[in-house]
């Protein structure tokens, strides 16, 4: 490889197919969204982008590294601001303002912290919290999520430039183009690498920087091997053809449940490259032709602003109309509305500032990028004012009674907690980071509750679902001389049978767990053990219709060992379910809560393999059933004497729970009487 490129392929700049190429990145992203079944994987067209920055980006730096010996940092970041910051600063401050008046105040705090991280861009780093965060399962996509993609690119131009200021200091030691090409082809092996084992083993892998930037780093090397000549035309025809066959078909063959990254985005990944490195084709038959049409240029040239406003769009008129899609009139009414917003984003502000050149500088980049972050907090901090007007509820034992008003009408007094706050109204557990994690495989250090001297020890086994019932044992606790020792963790059933993870898989660790508490309660020997787990534990074998025996059977099998070490174990039924937008839902119908109210059949829909569990064993185990505390009349409410009963769809809130503690205690008590 020569250690310099021609001069025919630096002045080569303009790419017409890449325009296209941008359009047809953006209209795949564009339709996955507003009807997924159309594509499945549409969400490859990010993937798409990603090549053509690290093509892009990295055609520039070379041109000046090679031609200059240097790198101009601050002209780099200057032109990257003028370029990227103006639009997502407009589309930040119209969405944060939409939120305010569209969105349900239970999706504010999460919006505003999710604007101020895309301002800053590390909104992929926030999501991939979340996404680790069992907590926030059910967090409801916000409006500017979609800005993950966009600051893993920032975050590849943070690191990008440094590796060429590396080379042109080692090339004016003697060093070539090979050794540049080194440099990338090591940091894309490592990254593709870790792509590879993260994915499907960290759901955070979906938006970390290290697992993508194997995905830029090929558009980089295709950009200096390009620089150094184009392929023969015989070759570039069908490699075209065969990238554009390559991006379609993973965005109709992939899904959802796809594992991603890792090894399946090679083949968007790869397809992007191969219709960059085919080029412009002269003739009707080439993949460039359609690429090169007017039309393409034209999406193309609206690609970044459409990326940018197509999202929320999307997002605000679900929230508006309440439904789970759009539908296909709808759908096309957003895509419309979409394209006209980004062509108004591009005419006057894009392309104005833009020209205008009114950041030069390293510090104008930077101080016009700390200007963004601080005009969409200030935007944030509105959403808050607005969180904080309805959160200020204070507990009232007369007026927030419970379970005492089970089956009477709505006061009307205020709902504790707010719903604003259910999600965050969980056992003291978590803040003591005794919640196990879902890749824990045993535990290290139990957490216990009350005294050393207690008169008895009650061990607590199972998921979250146990873990929720902690509050009133709790309380109990204190009354009785309890001390409790807690073995949970997070979505995993208290049973021996193989069971699928949150990716699907195998649920190795989850097994492993239960043996080792197993192992723990024979040298605990507890006095009792309160066991509780979620119905929608589902084995990895097996259908339908073999859940609850095989559930059970795995149950039966622990209880058995446990039995032989302890005292009897109490079996709590899972507590009834909820819908999934509960908490916005009592946040809506503050005037009608009975709208929230889910019928009894519906919320106790699943069996429970506990009972089985308990009707298997001779003796040694009882059930207890609280179902009738959370339901009546035929329905489950979402609000019972003025306190909100859930956190999220299938957990109940601590309030409620502490409410039940004397309840609980009695059916205990009958139950092993």
């Amino acid at each position: 490889m020569p250690s310099a490129p021609t001069t025919a392929a630096v002045e080569r700049r303009f790419r017409p197919e890449v325009q296209g190429l941008r359009a047809v990145a953006v209209l795949l992203v564009l339709v996955y969204h507003l009807e997924p079944s159309l594509l499945p994987g549409g969400y490859v067209g990010v993937d798409v982008f990603f090549v053509i920055s690290g093509f892009l980006i990295t055609s520039l730096l070379y041109r000046e590294a090679s031609g200059q010996g240097r790198i101009s940092v601050a002209r780099f970041y200057a032109r990257r601001v003028r370029r990227l910051l103006p639009a997502a600063t407009v589309v930040l401050l119209a969405t944060g303002a939409a939120s305010y008046f569209l969105l349900p105040v239970t999706r504010l705090t999460d919006t505003m912290w999710q604007l101020i991280a895309s301002a800053a861009y590390v909104e992929n780093l926030y999501l991939a919290r979340q996404a680790v965060d069992y907590l926030a399962a059910e967090t409801a996509p916000s409006p500017v999520q979609h800005f993950w993609s966009l600051s893993v690119e920032e975050q590849f131009y943070l690191v990008w430039p440094l590796l060429f200021i590396v080379w042109a200091a080692l090339r004016r030691r003697g060093a070539g183009t090979r050794t540049l090409v080194a440099l990338l082809g090591s940091l894309l092996a490592v990254s593709l690498l870790w792509s590879v084992v993260a994915t499907g083993g960290e759901p955070s892998a979906y938006f970390l920087p290290t697992t993508r930037a194997w995905e830029l780093a090929v558009g980089g090397l295709l950009a200096i091997g390009l620089a150094h000549g184009r392929l023969p035309e015989r070759v570039r025809l069908p490699l075209g053809w065969a990238g554009l066959a390559a991006i379609v078909a993973s965005a109709v063959l992939y899904d959802a449940s796809t594992p991603f990254p890792g090894w399946a985005a090679l083949l968007p990944v790869l397809g992007s490259a191969a219709v960059i490195a085919a080029e412009h084709v002269p003739g009707p038959l080439s993949a460039s032709a359609p690429l090169s049409t007017a039309p393409a240029r034209w999406i193309g040239d609206l690609s970044y602003s459409l990326y940018l406003w197509h999202w929320p769009l999307i997002v605000l008129v679900l929230a508006v109309t309440g439904g789970d899609g759009l539908g296909l009139p709808l759908a096309a009414a957003v895509g419309t509305a979409s394209v006209l917003l980004a062509w108004a984003t591009k005419v006057w502000v894009e392309d104005p500032v833009r020209d205008h050149r009114l950041v030069r500088g390293g510090r104008g980049a930077l101080a016009a990028a700390v200007s963004g972050v601080l005009v969409v907090a200030a935007v944030g901090a509105a959403l808050y004012v607005r969180v904080d007007r309805v959160e200020s509820v204070e507990f009232d034992p007369s007026v927030h009674v419970g379970p005492q008003a089970l089956g009477q009408a709505p006061t009307g007094d205020p709902v504790y907690p707010s719903p604003v706050r259910a999600e965050e109204d969980l056992p003291v557990l978590y803040d003591d980071d005794c919640q196990a994690s879902q890749e824990a495989s045993a535990p290290e250090d139990p957490c216990v509750y009350g005294p050393e001297g207690a008169e008895r020890t009650v061990a607590v086994v199972g998921d979250s679902h146990s873990a929720q019932w902690v509050p009133a044992l709790m309380e109990l606790g204190e009354e009785r001389g309890w001390r409790l020792v807690l073995y949970t963790k997070s979505s995993c059933a208290f049973t021996d049978t193989m069971t699928r993870g949150p990716e699907g898989g195998p649920y190795e660790s989850c097994r492993a767990w239960n043996r080792a508490v197993v192992g723990e309660l024979a040298e605990l020997e507890p006095d009792l053990v309160v066991a509780s787990s979620s119905t929608s534990a589902v084995p990895l074998e097996g259908g339908e219709d073999d859940r609850v025996p095989m559930l059970a059977e795995g149950m039966t099998r622990l209880w058995d060992e446990i039995g032989e070490v302890s005292g009897p174990i109490v079996a709590v039924r899972d507590t009834p379910r909820q819908r999934r937008d509960v908490v916005e839902c009592v946040a809506g119908n503050a005037d009608d809560l009975d709208a929230c109210a889910i019928p009894l059949e519906e919320a106790l829909e699943r069996d429970d393999p506990q009972e089985e569990a308990v009707g298997a064993m001779a003796d040694g185990a009882a059930l207890v059933d609280m179902s009738d505390l959370f339901c009546a009349d035929g329905a489950c409410p979402a609000v019972i004497g003025n306190v909100m009963v859930y956190r999220d769809s299938g957990h109940i809130t601590s309030t409620y729970i502490s409410l039940l503690a004397d309840h609980l205690g009695e059916r205990i008590d009958e139950a092993l009487a």
